[in-house]
C-alpha cells in the first residue's frame, strides 16, 4: 500500500517531465483522482492565495492599533548669507554664525489612544472578509470534488459502452458465422446473411464512435485533475449500488443551509457589512494619539545661538483631531455602508432559496435513478432471454435474421439503458452530497 501511495506521488509530481511514462498505463481509483484533483489544480491554489491574502490583510489591520516608530533624516545645504552683526563702541559681533551645512534626523514614537472605533472596526470587517474567503475556498475545493467525480464517471460509463459494443460485435460474428452454416444447409437465404452483415456493420460503427467517446472522456478527467492529457488513465473503481441514506427532505433542506459554505461566507459578509457601518461612522468622533519626538540635528533649532554641532532635544504629548464639518461625507459614507448591509442580507437570502430548490431537485433525481436501475435491470433479464429463445429458434430454422436482429438490438439497448442509469445513479448521490454541503 505504501509503495503505491508512493508510485501515485511520484507521478503527480514528475508527469509533465517525462512524456514516455505519461503513454503507459496509469491505473486510477475515485479517491486517487480526487486526491490528484486537489493537488494539481490551479483554481484551488488561486483560492488558497486569497486565502493567504485575507489573513495577511487581517494582521494589517490589528497593526494599526499598536504602536510606530518611524525614522526620518534629512540634509540641507544652504546658501551664502551675510551673518547678522551688533556693533557696539567695543566692537563688532556676530549674533548667528553661517551654518550652510544642516543635518536633522528624527525619531517618532506614535499610539492610537481613541480613532472612534475605526481600528476596532477595520479589523472586524477584515476578519469577516477573512472567513468569508475561507468559506468560499470550501466552495470551490466542493465544486472540484465533484467535477472530479463527473468526470471520472462519464469516463466509467463511456468505458462501459465500448465493453458492450465489443460484446456485441463478437456476438454477432458468431451468430454471422451460424447463419452461414444454415445457408448451406438451405434453412435461410441469402438475404438473411446480407442483414446480419449490416447489423455488424451498425455494430462496429457504434463501436468507432464508443472508442472515440471513451479517448474524449479521459481527456476531460485528465484535463481536470491536472495530469498530461495524453496520459492512459484507466479506470479501477466500479458504481458502488449499496444503499444510500436518504433522511427527510426537510431535515437534508436544514443541514444544507447549516453546512453549505456559500451560506456561512454570506453570513461573514453580513458581518462584515456591520463592521462597515461602524467604520464608515468612525468619522463622527475624536481621533486622540499619544506621540513623541526625539531630535538629533545640525544646528538644533531650540538651541540659540545656532552651534555648529549636533544637539538632541525630545518633546511629548497628547493630540486631538475631529472633522466639524465635511458637507455630511461621513453621513453619506454611512449610508452607503448601510445599503452594501442590506444587499447581504438580500444575498443571504437568495442563497438558502437556491439551496433549498436544489437540495430538492438533487434528492428527487436520486430517487429517480434508483428506481430506473431497477427498471432498466429487469429489462436486460427480460432481453437476455428473449435473445436466448430467438437464437435457439434461430439456429433450428424457427425465426428469421430480422427477427434475431431485433432482440439483439433490445438487449444492446436494455444494456446500454442500464450501464447509463448506475452511473446515473452515482452522479446523482455526488450531486445531492455536493448540495448538502459534504
Amino acid at each position: 500500500m505504501k509503495l503505491k501511495a508512493l508510485y501515485l506521488s511520484v507521478f503527480v509530481f514528475s508527469a509533465p517531465f517525462f512524456n514516455l511514462q505519461a503513454q503507459e498505463s496509469f491505473p486510477l481509483s475515485v479517491e486517487q483522482a480526487i486526491e490528484i484533483g486537489l493537488k494539481n489544480s490551479k483554481n484551488l491554489h488561486s483560492s488558497l492565495m486569497k486565502v493567504k491574502s485575507a489573513e495577511a490583510k487581517v494582521k494589517e489591520a490589528r497593526a494599526l492599533g499598536l504602536p510606530s516608530l518611524k525614522l526620518s533624516a534629512r540634509y540641507t545645504r544652504l546658501s551664502k548669507v551675510d551673518p547678522f552683526v551688533i556693533t557696539t563702541p567695543f566692537g563688532s559681533f556676530p549674533i548667528a554664525p553661517g551654518i550652510y551645512d544642516n543635518y536633522g534626523t528624527q525619531l517618532t514614537l506614535a499610539q492610537p489612544l481613541f480613532t472612534g472605533f475605526r481600528i476596532s472596526g477595520n479589523v472586524e470587517l477584515n476578519e469577516e472578509l477573512s472567513n468569508a474567503v475561507n468559506d468560499e475556498y470550501d466552495k470551490d475545493k466542493s465544486e472540484l470534488l465533484f467535477n472530479v467525480k463527473n468526470s471520472y464517471w462519464n469516463v466509467f460509463k463511456a468505458q462501459q459502452f465500448k465493453k458492450l459494443m465489443d460484446e456485441t460485435v463478437a456476438q454477432i460474428k458468431s451468430h454471422l458465422n451460424d447463419a452461414k452454416n444454415l445457408a448451406k444447409a438451405g434453412m435461410i437465404t441469402r438475404n438473411d446473411i446480407l442483414k446480419l452483415e449490416v447489423q455488424l456493420s451498425n455494430i462496429e460503427f457504434q463501436q468507432i464512435d464508443a472508442e472515440n467517446a471513451v479517448k474524449l472522456s479521459t481527456l476531460a478527467l485528465n484535463s481536470v485533475i491536472g495530469l498530461p492529457l495524453e496520459t492512459n488513465t484507466i479506470i479501477t473503481s466500479s458504481v458502488n449500488l449499496s444503499k444510500f441514506e436518504i433522511d427527510d427532505i426537510s431535515k437534508m433542506v436544514s443541514s444544507a443551509l447549516d453546512n453549505r459554505p456559500e451560506v456561512k461566507a454570506a453570513e461573514s459578509r453580513i458581518q462584515a457589512g456591520k463592521s462597515g457601518v461602524t467604520l464608515a461612522q468612525a468619522s463622527w468622533y475624536p481621533q486622540i494619539s499619544l506621540y513623541g519626538n526625539y531630535y538629533y540635528s545640525k544646528p538644533n533649532q531650540r538651541i540659540l545661538p545656532s552651534q555648529n554641532q549636533f544637539d538632541a532635544t525630545w518633546d511629548a504629548g497628547v493630540m486631538l483631531n475631529m472633522n466639524l464639518w465635511d458637507w455630511l461625507t461621513t453621513k453619506h459614507q454611512t449610508d452607503q455602508a448601510e445599503a452594501q448591509l442590506e444587499q447581504a442580507k438580500d444575498g443571504l437570502g437568495m442563497i438558502k432559496d437556491g439551496i433549498t430548490l436544489e437540495v430538492t431537485q438533487n434528492y428527487l433525481s436520486l430517487n429517480q435513478a434508483k428506481r430506473k436501475i431497477d427498471i432498466a435491470k429487469l429489462n436486460v433479464e427480460q432481453a437476455e432471454e428473449n435473445l436466448r429463445v430467438t437464437s435457439d429458434k434461430f439456429n433450428n430454422g424457427l425465426a428469421t435474421s430480422s427477427e434475431l436482429i431485433d432482440a439483439e438490438t433490445a438487449l444492446v439497448s436494455a444494456k446500454t439503458n442500464y450501464a447509463n442509469s448506475v452511473v446515473d445513479f452515482e452522479l446523482a448521490k455526488a450531486k445531492l452530497e455536493k448540495s448538502l454541503g459534504k
